[in-house]
């Protein structure tokens, strides 16, 4: 078993910059493949990103893509979204959530373990 929690997230203005880690207590997060995902309110839960195993294999959104940035920290046992050029459309909760795939995975379905969330707004 292994629980997912982000910290970062916050408040910031349109253009700016901000990211968020999530790291896991039980099992190695590096066991795992791993996303971002983020709902609005009033929207459905949407894919942002996602990262493999090893770490080299990234996908993003096309909402994020050239803006967004994910990686994992082995070692530390820890995964980030830095956010850049960030609109207010990309305002959130974003949740961190880990699963049993080598690659990447777009899809809700294929994570098994979720964080509660961290809320990024961004105010234009």
């Amino acid at each position: 078993q292994v629980q997912p929690v982000e910290s970062g997230g916050g408040l910031v203005q349109a253009g700016g910059s901000l990211s968020v880690s999530c790291g896991a207590s039980g099992r190695s997060f590096s066991a795992y493949g791993a996303g971002w995902f983020r709902q609005a309110p009033g929207k459905e839960r949407e894919f942002v990103a996602s990262i493999s195993l090893s770490g080299r294999i990234t996908e993003y959104a096309d909402s994020v893509k050239g803006r967004f940035t994910i990686s994992r920290n082995s070692i530390k046992n820890t995964m980030n979204l830095q956010m850049n050029s960030l609109k207010p459309e990309d305002t959130a909760v974003y949740y961190c959530a880990l699963g049993r795939f080598l690659q990447t995975a777009i899809r809700p379905s294929s994570y098994e373990y979720w964080g509660r969330g961290t809320q990024v707004t961004v105010s234009s």
